[in-house]
């Protein structure tokens, strides 16, 4: 990535995926989207929204596990909050649709 802020989506994503290249980070960013997901679902169906907080602290808890002991690097979500927001779940999909791999070196490149 070049100095300065990135310009479009698919540059950022591009930058996305080298961030996100431990399986175990992968594994754990997985889980917490997966996390965050079923829990806004079920917060569709309860009457307390109060409890909707934790929908990102089931996602980002996972993920930032993952940077701080994996990756060993800072989230993109603090220099980039909606295109890391929207990067999370095109990886999540990718993974789920077998696009990519919790592998990074087994990513089918097609995607």
């Amino acid at each position: 990535m070049a100095e300065g802020r990135i310009q479009t989506f698919r540059e950022f994503y591009i930058f996305y995926l080298t961030e996100h290249s431990n399986k175990y980070s992968r594994i754990l960013h997985f889980i917490g989207t997966f996390l965050a997901i079923l829990w806004a679902s079920i917060m569709l169906s309860v009457d307390n929204k109060w409890l909707w907080f934790l929908v990102p602290v089931l996602g980002y808890s996972f993920a930032w596990f993952g940077h701080a002991f994996f990756e060993k690097n800072k989230p993109a979500t603090f220099k980039y909050p909606f295109w890391s927001l929207i990067s999370d779940f095109k990886l999540f999909f990718e993974i789920l649709l077998g696009h990519r791999s919790f592998d990074a070196r087994f990513d089918n490149r097609r995607s």
